[in-house]
C-alpha cells in the first residue's frame, strides 16, 4: 500500500471543468493537511485542445511533479491516449467506456504524430487502433481500470434530485474527483469541505455537487478492490498558503507598497494583473514600524488601501504609464511576457537614462515570435540581461519558487527605489501557473526602503533660472545615487528627456559631460553589487564539499530539490547551486563554489544553455555538461536524477530532456 505518495493526472477538452476539478482536489488534499504541487498545462486555443492539470500529494512538503502516474482521472478519449504509457506500476486509470469504440483516427486534436506513433505500437501488440485497444494495452501493463459512465451517473442524480440533466451535468468534474478520492479512500468530509469552499456563496450549487460527490464516492468504494494507493489526512497546525505562483507575485507587490500597476493582455502574464484587478482595495493591518511609508496610507484611508491596475492599449503605453506613475512617486511595475517584453525595451531604455525607478515583472514562455504561448521555457535571460539600446544599469532577479515569488516581487521595488534603475523580476510559467502548498510568507521581512527620494518642498529663490544653486536632478556623486524629487514637489524642477543631459536634465552632447553622467549612472550597478546581500543573489544546497554541483534558476529549482535526496541514498555528494540575482552577477562567490567540484552541470529549459553562457563571460568557469529541455514543459524530478547518472556513466556534453505531454 502507497500512502500519501501519489501522483494524480486529470485531463479532458479545454473548458470542459479540468481547471475546476483540480481546484477541488486540492483544496480537499490541503484541507486534509497534505501538500500539494499542480501543474496546468494546456494549449493556447480557448476551448476544444487537451488540457490537464497534474498533482503530486505528499505527506511532506513537495515542489515538482514525477513523470510517473499513479491514478489517471479522464474526461474525454484523447487524455487516456496522451497519458494511458505514463501510468505507473499498479495505478490506475478512471475513463468513461463509452469512448471504447472511438477510433485513435477519430480524435482530431489528437495530431498525426502521436496517432501514427499509438497506432504502430497498437498493432505492434495486436490490438485495434481505438480507445479499447489503448486500455487493453494499460491493463497488459499492469494498470488497473476503473470504468464510470458520467452520462449515467449525472441522469441518476438528476432523476433522484428532480433537477434539470443540464443543471446535474455541471457536476461532472466533482464526480471525477470524487471517484478519486473513493478510490483512494479519502475522508469524504476534506472534499465536502472543499466543494463548500468553493460554492458556498451558492448554496443549492453547493448542495447539487455534494450529492453528485457521494453518489460517486459510495461507487468507487464498491469498486476500488486492489487498487493499492491511499490517501489519508494528517494532523496539522502548521499556517499553510496554496496559492499559483502569479498570485504569489501580485500580494508581494500588494504588501511592497505598490500602488500602480500596468499590462497589456497577454499569456501567461495576464492572470497577475486581473489577481490585483480582483484585490484592487485590500485591508492594511501594517506592524506598527515608524519607518514604514504605509502607516500614513493607513491612517488616511482608514486602514485600506488600493491599487490602480491599468489595461493599457500595447506594451509601449504599459511601460511608459508605469514610468509616469513613478514620477509622480508612485511605486509602479507592469508585468508582461516576451513579445511583450521587446515592445517595451526603448521604454527600458528612456528609463535608463531619466533613472526611473520601474519594475517589470517577465514571464517567460516559448519563443521565438508567438512560439509556445501557454506553455513554459527560459529562454529570455539574455534578453533581460541586455535589453535595450545603449548601457545602463539594470537589475535582473529571477525567482526559483513561489516564495521567492513573493519576496523578490518586494526586492524588486526596493532595488528600483534605491538604484534608481529598472528592475527585471523573470518568473518562469511553470511557475506562474503551479498551484502549491507552502507554509505562510512571514510578512515581517517586508521592508520598505524608497531611497533618496525628496518629498518635501526644495527651497529656491528662483526656480526658473538655472544656476548652482538650483536642484540637480542628476548631481554627480560618488555612488552614483542622485537626490531624486517627485512630480509636485515645489522646487523640484528638472528636464526628463530621452537625450543624454547634464545634472539639471538638459540636453547636452558635450564630451566631457557625456563621460561625467554616463559614468555616474553605470556606478550605481557597482554599489549594487557590493551592497547586496549574499542571500539574495544566490542559494546553495546540499553537501558543502559536493563532487558534483548542479547550476540552474527559476523553475528547475523545485525538481532539483526534490531530486537531491535520490543522489544522496545513492551515495553521490551532490550540490545545486541556484543563480537568483543575475545582474550584478555575484562573480566571486560562483567562482569559489564552483571551484571545489570535480563535476559541474548546468540544467536549464533552453537549447543554448543561456545561464551557463553568462557564467562563462562572467567567471570564465566553462560549465562542459549541460542538460537542456526545450519542449515548453517543466523539468521534472525524475529527469534530473536520470540526467545526471547518464553524465556520470557516459560522460555526455550535452543531455536532452523530452518528458512530458
Amino acid at each position: 500500500m502507497f500512502n500519501n505518495h501519489l501522483s494524480w493526472i486529470i485531463g479532458g477538452a479545454q473548458g470542459s471543468g479540468v481547471d475546476s476539478a483540480a481546484n477541488i482536489f486540492g483544496r480537499a488534499c490541503n484541507f486534509g493537511g497534505l501538500w500539494v504541487f499542480g501543474k496546468r498545462e494546456y494549449y493556447s486555443n480557448i476551448m476544444g485542445e487537451h488540457s490537464y492539470y497534474h498533482m503530486r500529494v505528499e505527506d511532506q512538503e513537495v515542489r515538482s511533479n514525477h513523470d510517473s502516474t499513479d491514478l489517471l482521472t479522464t474526461f474525454d478519449a484523447e487524455t487516456i491516449v496522451r497519458h494511458y504509457d505514463s501510468v505507473s506500476d499498479n495505478g490506475a486509470i478512471i475513463f468513461d467506456p463509452k469512448f471504447n469504440k472511438t477510433k485513435l483516427s477519430q480524435i482530431h486534436t489528437l495530431g498525426h504524430r502521436l496517432t501514427s506513433d499509438v497506432t504502430d505500437i497498437l498493432e505492434k501488440n495486436g490490438l485495434d487502433s481505438t480507445i479499447a485497444g489503448v486500455i487493453e494495452l494499460a491493463r497488459q501493463r499492469n494498470s488497473k481500470i476503473y470504468p464510470i459512465d458520467y452520462d449515467d451517473v449525472i441522469k441518476q442524480l438528476a432523476d433522484e434530485l428532480g433537477t434539470q440533466l443540464s443543471q446535474a451535468s455541471r457536476t461532472i468534474n466533482t464526480i471525477s474527483v470524487s471517484m478519486s478520492f473513493g478510490l483512494l479512500g479519502f475522508d469524504f468530509k476534506f472534499l465536502e469541505k472543499a466543494i463548500n469552499s468553493i460554492f458556498g456563496h451558492r448554496p443549492e450549487v453547493a448542495k447539487l455537487n455534494i450529492d453528485a460527490a457521494k453518489k460517486t464516492y459510495s461507487y468507487a468504494e464498491s469498486v476500488k478492490s486492489d487498487f493499492q494507493f491511499k490517501l489519508e489526512p494528517i494532523p496539522s497546525t502548521e499556517k499553510r498558503i496554496y496559492l499559483q505562483g502569479n498570485q504569489a507575485v501580485a500580494i508581494g507587490k500588494i504588501l511592497a507598497g505598490c500602488r500602480f500597476q500596468t499590462y497589456y493582455p497577454i499569456s501567461p502574464a495576464t492572470d497577475e494583473s486581473v489577481y490585483l484587478e480582483g484585490h484592487d482595495v485590500f485591508d492594511l493591518n501594517l506592524p506598527d514600524i515608524a519607518d514604514n511609508p504605509q502607516i500614513e496610507e493607513a491612517a488616511m484611508m482608514n486602514n485600506k488601501g488600493n491599487i490602480i491596475v491599468l489595461q493599457t492599449e500595447d506594451e509601449i503605453a504599459a511601460i511608459a504609464s508605469a514610468m509616469g506613475a513613478s514620477l509622480s512617486g508612485a511605486r509602479s511595475s507592469t508585468s508582461t511576457s516576451g513579445p511583450g517584453f521587446d515592445l517595451m525595451v526603448e521604454g527600458l531604455g528612456w528609463a535608463g537614462m531619466n533613472e526611473v525607478p520601474v519594475v517589470v515583472t517577465l514571464y517567460q514562455r516559448g519563443g521565438p515570435s508567438t512560439g509556445l504561448p501557454t506553455r513554459t521555457e527560459q529562454s529570455e535571460l539574455k534578453l533581460a540581461l541586455t535589453s535595450g539600446h545603449g548601457e545602463f544599469p539594470k537589475i535582473v532577479l529571477a525567482s526559483g519558487d513561489h516564495e521567492e515569488c513573493f519576496y523578490d516581487a518586494a526586492l524588486a521595488f526596493n532595488y528600483a527605489d534605491k538604484y534608481q534603475t529598472v528592475v527585471v523580476h523573470i518568473v518562469d510559467k511553470a511557475i506562474a501557473n503551479s498551484h502549491r502548498t507552502f507554509p505562510m510568507f512571514d510578512t515581517d521581512k517586508i521592508r520598505i526602503d524608497r531611497g533618496e527620494m525628496i518629498t518635501d518642498d526644495i527651497v529656491d529663490e528662483d526656480p526658473i533660472s538655472i544656476d548652482e544653486n538650483s536642484f540637480k536632478r542628476f548631481k554627480h556623486t560618488d555612488s552614483g545615487i542622485s537626490p531624486r524629487s517627485i512630480i509636485g514637489v515645489k522646487g523640484g524642477i528638472y528636464w526628463a528627456t530621452g537625450d543624454e543631459h547634464d545634472e539639471f536634465g538638459r540636453i547636452t552632447e558635450d564630451p566631457v559631460l557625456r563621460r561625467i553622467i554616463h559614468e555616474k549612472r553605470m556606478k550605481k550597478l557597482t554599489l549594487a553589487d557590493k551592497e547586496i546581500p549574499v542571500e539574495q543573489r544566490f542559494n546553495y544546497f546540499g553537501d558543502s564539499n559536493a563532487d558534483i554541483i548542479i547550476v540552474s534558476w527559476g523553475s528547475s529549482k523545485g525538481a532539483i530539490l526534490d531530486a537531491l535526496p535520490l543522489f544522496e541514498s545513492k551515495g553521490l555528494k551532490v550540490g545545486f547551486l541556484q543563480l537568483r540575482v543575475m545582474s550584478p552577477f555575484p562573480k566571486d562567490s560562483v567562482i569559489d563554489i564552483l571551484s571545489k567540484a570535480k563535476t559541474l552541470i548546468n540544467m536549464e529549459m533552453n537549447f543554448t544553455s543561456q545561464l551557463a553562457d553568462v557564467i562563462r563571460e562572467q567567471t570564465g568557469v566553462n560549465i562542459e555538461h549541460r542538460v537542456v529541455k526545450y519542449t515548453g514543459r517543466p523539468i521534472s524530478r525524475d529527469e534530473v536524477y536520470l540526467a545526471v547518472q547518464k553524465i556520470l556513466s557516459t560522460g555526455d556534453k550535452r543531455v536532452v530532456l523530452t518528458s512530458g505531454a
